[in-house]
């Protein structure tokens, strides 16, 4: 897990920022509530939840989405397994991410019981209701090898002003390539070239309100052609 480690700094005791693209992880206001409103609302979740109901991200960052999305697959009280699969190139160290995952006592719990795995260095995790894979690397690379599909897909890389690597057009087509069709994608970001191409890659795409200060956001649903 820690091939390319992150380099962290810390605003405010508890927020990381990653040094390399000096953009926080998650909202400097409340990460879990961004992760709720922009990626669980935004794939109409956990409303779609089923059995084997497949998630699949850019940036696992801090592990905080996937911590949320877990959280509300319990809570919904869903039968059978949520799988999940994240794509990362820079990992954070498991210490860093129990630091950051400090901040919200609401999933504390669940911090608490995948953390022993994140300290292993594991990439796989497998519970009663969760099988998760971390696929570590460049997305660019990495994605076009997976062969799995997804019905929901978190697009939560760094920023596109700071990172535009992770939001091209060919990315954006990978990812279309491996969303079921029907699947959605949701996403912090409204700028117009990432929704252009999501649009040219087959998704339908509209911009609804954002999370705190952020005017808009994305979402999207792939066509079924």
């Amino acid at each position: 897990m820690q091939d390319h480690p992150a380099d962290l700094v810390w605003r405010d005791d508890d927020v990381p920022v990653s040094a390399m693209f000096d953009d926080p992880y998650f909202s400097l206001e409340n990460g879990l509530a961004e992760t709720r409103h922009v990626f669980l609302s935004g794939n109409d979740l956990p409303a779609r939840f089923r059995d084997g109901f497949h998630i699949a991200e850019l940036g696992f960052g801090t592990g905080l989405n996937l911590l949320a999305a877990l959280a509300a697959w319990r809570a919904a009280g869903v039968s059978g397994r949520l799988h999940y699969t994240s794509f990362e190139a820079w990992p954070i160290a498991p210490a860093d991410m129990r630091r950051a995952h400090s901040r919200f006592a609401e999933i504390e719990p669940i911090a608490t019981e995948l953390a022993p795995f994140w300290r292993a260095g594991a990439t796989r995790i497998e519970r009663p209701d969760l099988s998760f894979r971390l696929v570590t690397g460049d997305a660019r690379h990495t994605l076009t090898h997976w062969h799995d599909m997804a019905d929901a897909w978190f697009l939560d890389g760094f920023s596109p002003a700071k990172n535009p690597a992770l939001w091209q057009p060919d990315l954006m087509a990978e990812v279309a390539r491996h969303t079921c069709p029907g699947g959605t994608a949701a996403t912090y970001t409204a700028a117009g070239f990432v929704r252009r191409g999501l649009a040219e890659a087959g998704f339908h795409v509209r911009r609804q309100p954002g999370y705190g200060r952020k005017r808009h956001m994305t979402v999207a649903v792939k066509g079924s052609a």
